[in-house]
């Protein structure tokens, strides 16, 4: 990968500062094209490397990506096993080109669940280049979004249990405090490709006030100019956070 320094973007309303992505698609892809699915998910991993490197060079600060999500274990095993494999490769080749340009890899989710291998991977990923601030890529890995509000729940519990909190001043800072995405701000852009128009378990409490684009392609289909294009879609918006117009 070779990010680039940033253009001058012309967007109405400057760039958001996080943009998260539901990358959908890669099977339907696959089998559009008589393949089966891993397919579709390698071709997807290489509009992942396109689209880190234009978010970069454009000056996106924050990118989030929904990779797997903890519903993706009912999978077949075959395709789940390939996927992992595919984790692997990504995380032992690609981690030092991200470094060499500035990138910090950040792994939300549950790693319980996981390879000992790719928890070690995702360990060294994360040590390697948490000094870099070019930006942060948030990587959202056997995630569920229900799963990381109840966990932040029983985090800010166990806190009223020792007695650090009382139940009354628990306030949704708190709760922001508690989640895997903590001291990270709350998407401004949500993608989806696809065309599906849901959010599926992906940021539920971060997601509130996100303005959200829905695109009609697959993900493996996603180039530079879709991106360009919603977040384009995103300048235009006005965002009144629960405000009435003016």
């Amino acid at each position: 990968m070779n990010v680039r320094p940033s253009p001058t973007t012309g967007f109405a309303t400057g760039l958001p500062v996080h943009i998260a992505i539901i990358m959908d698609g890669n099977r339907r892809w696959a089998r559009a094209h008589g393949k089966p699915a891993i397919y579709g998910h390698r071709r997807g991993a290489e509009t992942v490397r396109r689209t880190v490197e234009a978010c970069a060079r454009l000056g996106v600060r924050y990118l989030t990506l929904y990779a797997f999500s903890s519903e993706n274990w009912r999978r077949p095993r075959d395709e789940v096993g390939e996927l992992m494999n595919l984790l692997r490769y990504y995380l032992r080749r690609e981690i030092e080109n991200l470094h060499r340009n500035g990138i910090r890899v950040r792994v939300i989710g549950e790693r319980s669940g996981l390879a000992a291998d790719i928890v070690e991977l995702i360990e060294h990923a994360e040590r390697h280049t948490a000094a870099n601030r070019r930006m942060d890529l948030i990587v959202a890995l056997n995630y569920g979004g229900r799963r990381e509000i109840l966990l932040a729940v029983r985090r800010l519990a166990a806190r009223v249990a020792r007695g650090e909190i009382e139940p009354e001043e628990i306030e949704e800072a708190h709760i922001s405090a508690s989640l895997f995405t903590a001291g990270v701000p709350e998407p401004d852009l949500l993608i989806r490709t696809s065309g599906e128009q849901r959010i599926s378990n992906f940021l539920l409490w971060q997601l509130a006030y996100t303005e959200l684009v829905f695109v009609p392609v697959s993900w493996p289909e996603f180039e530079e100019r879709h991106l360009f294009e919603a977040i384009a879609e995103f300048s235009r918006r006005e965002r009144r956070y629960g405000a009435s117009a003016g």
